[in-house]
């Protein structure tokens, strides 16, 4: 080979799940490094289960993560339904050398059998009945004696005594085969040189080597990474836990954050930040690096890594990564938003979110005829003794003074000075009175690009409320 090729091979039976994604990122990252080759296999073979629409959004995540066919080192995508001969004929072609046996014991008269002799699994039975294919007759491999060696970049050197190895099955009974032989016969079909994957696979490897030496093929370079868990340091579960890519995406976590967090868990970058670009991460990425204890996915990190990534963005692509977030299920989409204004609230909420799903809430004061109504915040800021003062106080001064953050600010800060407060409660029932909100932008620069009709009217509002 002239240079490796990875594979990454997920099923279409559901949404992307971030596992999945930081193994094809890892992958990405190492064919980026090497020169080699990243090729993507959909193992599409449980009818009952895959659906085209999981295959699009695999597809989708994986070039919103960058992997996609844009690349000359990327292939596919390849299907594995496609391969259903080859995988026949893979299997007969090991009967016919004694490597594997018919069985015609079903799946009960194995648990059966398992429990009258106190055993677990298949025993061997039909190993030397001599059974040729018949109705219901599945194809088992004749493992041998001795022990198998995984070599793993991750895991060191791991040992399996072959006696622990049942009589694996290769094909089912209605002739259709197994994962196990299907994975090895398409490997070996595409050439693949390194097999990197989640540790929950290592239990198979030694099943999938010795097939490997039995269809006479030297086995590919193993890595087999650290599982992603929750905070209770379970398996991360699509039923328990939130993993689906698509929904992080829709909530406005940026590719780049994503990408980054997602390299971090099991491996670390040099140096004292964990927040680097992807350039840096291929020069550095090495699967000897990787450590195999399982890695937590931290929801608050990730925001954290999000919120990073955002403040590093130039704020023309800020705003250009604003838009479908400006433009979905809001009552001022369409009607009273203007793209001049939030041009310019745009670098005051840039440093404030995690998310970008988090601008609307930002902004919407500003394209409303009325500020939001929150109950909650008008109780916690009006029924102070201040409240209906301030905002007299803000409603003459905002009448003559300049139309500046800093000549806004000075009207409250006289008020406040006078009163013996501090600012921070006093622009409490400004703020509220002008945004809906308790927390929000920088409030003067915000009363700024309001304009001083439309503040002193919501200010005028609120007071009168009061009353």
């Amino acid at each position: 080979m002239d240079s490796p090729r990875y594979r990454f091979a997920p099923s279409p039976t559901g949404f992307f799940h971030v596992g999945g994604a930081r193994t094809a990122l890892y992958n990405w990252a190492l064919v980026q490094r090497t020169g080699g080759t990243f090729v993507l296999r959909i193992e599409d073979t449980d009818e009952s289960r895959n659906s085209p629409e999981w295959t699009q959004g695999i597809i989708d995540a994986l070039a919103w993560l960058g992997i996609d066919s844009s690349s000359p080192r990327f292939e596919g995508p390849y299907f594995q339904s496609a391969n259903a001969g080859l995988h026949r004929d893979a299997a007969m072609g090991l009967f016919e050398e004694g490597k594997a046996y018919w069985c015609d014991l079903t799946a009960e008269q194995v648990q059966a059998r398992a429990k009258e002799t106190g055993g677990q699994g298949y025993d061997g039975h039909s190993r030397d009945r001599g059974l040729g294919p018949g109705p219901g007759h599945v194809l088992r491999f004749r493992v041998p004696e001795g022990m198998t060696v995984v070599d793993d970049l991750v895991r060191g050197r791991v040992e399996f005594q072959n006696d622990t190895i049942e009589d694996f099955v290769l094909l089912r009974g209605n002739g259709s085969p197994m994962f196990l032989l299907a994975n090895v016969v398409d490997d070996i079909e595409m050439r693949i040189t390194h097999v990197v994957r989640a540790e929950e696979h290592l239990p198979n490897t030694p099943k999938q080597q010795l097939l490997w030496d039995a269809l006479g093929h030297a086995a590919p370079v193993w890595a087999h990474v650290p599982v992603l868990v929750n905070e209770q340091r379970k398996k991360l579960s699509k039923r328990r836990d939130k993993v689906a890519l698509e929904q992080y995406r829709a909530e406005g976590i940026l590719a780049d954050a994503m990408i980054n967090y997602l390299m971090t868990l099991g491996w670390a970058p040099a140096g004292d930040t964990e927040i680097v670009p992807w350039e840096r991460i291929v020069g550095d990425f090495r699967l000897e690096d990787v450590n195999h204890s399982p890695a937590f996915f931290d929801v608050k990190k990730l925001a954290a890594f999000n919120g990073d990534h955002v403040r590093m963005m130039s704020p023309e692509a800020f705003i250009e990564a604003s838009q479908p977030f400006l433009q979905g299920d809001v009552p001022w989409a369409h009607e009273r938003f203007d793209a001049g204004t939030f041009a310019r609230v745009a670098p005051l909420i840039q440093t404030r979110i995690g998310a970008l799903s988090e601008i609307p809430a930002m902004v919407d004061f500003f394209f409303l005829a009325d500020p939001p109504s929150d109950p909650d915040a008008w109780t916690k800021t009006m029924s102070s003794d201040f409240a209906a003062d301030a905002l007299d106080a803000m409603s003459a001064g905002l009448a003559a003074c300049p139309w500046d953050a800093e000549s806004v600010k000075a009207v409250l800060e006289a008020f406040t000075d006078a009163r013996g407060l501090k600012l921070g409660k006093t622009q409490a029932p400004v703020r509220v009175a002008v945004t809906g909100r308790t927390v929000g932008p920088p409030l003067f620069e915000s009363i700024q690009i309001l304009g001083r009709d439309e503040s002193m009217r919501r200010i005028t509002a609120a007071r009168a409320r009061i009353d």
